[in-house]
């Protein structure tokens, strides 16, 4: 692997899944051999600390820039034209393809050979606005490569590229360390600490934001608590949907059947995930298109669990469920479907083994972290 100059807006303490994406791949490469250039997480004291604290802990270089949102200016674009010149790299990475990706032409004139661009969901929200559609396409001209999550992402991001470089794009989605996330990761000791014990659980781990669809679960449970007196939904995260979602369980009448953990720490998230018989997220697209799932993690971090899944059908969120065999698949938005499959699933505990057993299966075989890596250096 070339000597690798990491351009982007998300990584940690930041949260969110682009982050984690990036920080994960970045643990795999040769830290002798990467430079990390970042916005800084959040203005002010704790910010700055925060953020210090994490950069001083990881075993490659970390440079951060002033501004919390780093965009393709002409004073970022400069700074990472200096980096890449100072550290003697010739590789470079977008941890984001749009923006940063328009950064392409000036990394390349200063010495870049290889300028590598990963997609998410957002650019498939680019590729339908003429103006971003553009942008896109200038990316895919200036870089060697542009990588995909899935088949839904690729395929709306390919219709703003020239045929050359859709020719070039490559899969790269992000992996799940099958180490932290499996069947014994202390599911018990959150069921015992929330009075869980002896009921069926319906788990939802996500960012509280409209298009997740935990209110579409909540909706769900009048129907599921009519098979299932006992169940409950716990929705482990934290988000300003959250007041939303409270009044919507009261009004609901199903307030005393829903537990909100909040935000948890990252190094509890195996054991909430442990906490459920069931993983359900119905993620559905909304604005038109615009706010859409690029992959959801989350499934696949649930089935190394090994726990059966019930997806909600945006964007690529399909894409991380083998339909009937790890999951399933039901229209987002929907509570009935949501609520017939999860009521199917706690009713079987048979079928809910052979799901997660799949499902585990499934990850070890496509999903590590270690395979997915060896593609990203391939490419660099």
């Amino acid at each position: 692997m070339h000597k690798t100059l990491i351009v982007t807006n998300d990584f940690p303490p930041r949260p969110g899944g682009i982050q984690a994406f990036l920080h994960n791949m970045a643990l795999r490469l040769d830290p002798e051999q990467l430079v990390v250039y970042a916005s800084t997480w959040k203005r002010g004291r704790e910010g700055a600390e925060a953020t210090a604290a994490f950069d001083a802990e990881q075993p490659f270089t970390v440079v951060r820039d002033r501004t919390t949102m780093l965009l393709p200016t002409p004073g970022a674009t400069r700074r990472a034209v200096g980096l890449l010149r100072e550290h003697g790299c010739t590789s470079v990475w977008f941890g984001a393809a749009a923006p940063l990706g328009l950064m392409a032409p000036a990394l390349r004139r200063a010495g870049a050979r290889r300028l590598v661009a990963t997609t998410h969901g957002h650019e498939a929200g680019w590729a339908q606005l003429p103006a971003a559609r553009g942008l896109l396409r200038r990316i895919g001209e200036s870089t060697d490569t542009i990588t995909y999550l899935g088949e839904y992402t690729r395929s709306r991001i390919a219709s703003a590229l020239t045929p050359e470089a859709v020719s070039r794009m490559v899969q790269l989605p992000p992996g799940v360390d099958e180490r932290t996330f499996h069947p014994g990761s202390g599911g018990d000791g959150i069921r015992a600490r929330l009075g869980l014990t002896d009921r069926p659980v319906v788990v939802c781990v996500s960012r509280l934001v409209p298009r997740k669809g935990q209110d579409t679960l909540i909706l769900a449970m009048p129907r599921i608590l009519a098979k299932e007196p006992d169940a409950v939904l716990l929705i482990v995260g934290g988000g300003a949907y959250e007041k939303e979602l409270r009044t919507l369980a009261y009004d609901t009448g199903v307030a005393q059947s829903v537990r909100f953990t909040g935000a948890v720490p990252w190094s509890e998230l195996p054991a909430h995930y442990g906490a459920g018989d069931v993983f359900a997220m119905p993620c559905r697209t909304r604005r038109g298109g615009l706010d859409v799932e690029g992959l959801g993690i989350v499934y696949l971090e649930a089935s190394a669990t090994g726990l059966p899944v019930v997806a909600g059908d945006s964007g690529g969120a399909p894409d991380a469920v083998l339909d009937g065999e790890t999951g399933w698949v039901v229209r987002g938005g929907s509570p009935d479907e949501s609520a017939d499959r999860i009521i199917t699933l706690l009713g079987d505990s048979e079928l809910r083994r052979r799901m997660g057993e799949r499902g585990r299966e499934w990850v070890e075989e496509k999903w590590r972290w270690d395979l997915l890596a060896e593609r990203l250096k391939e490419l660099l």
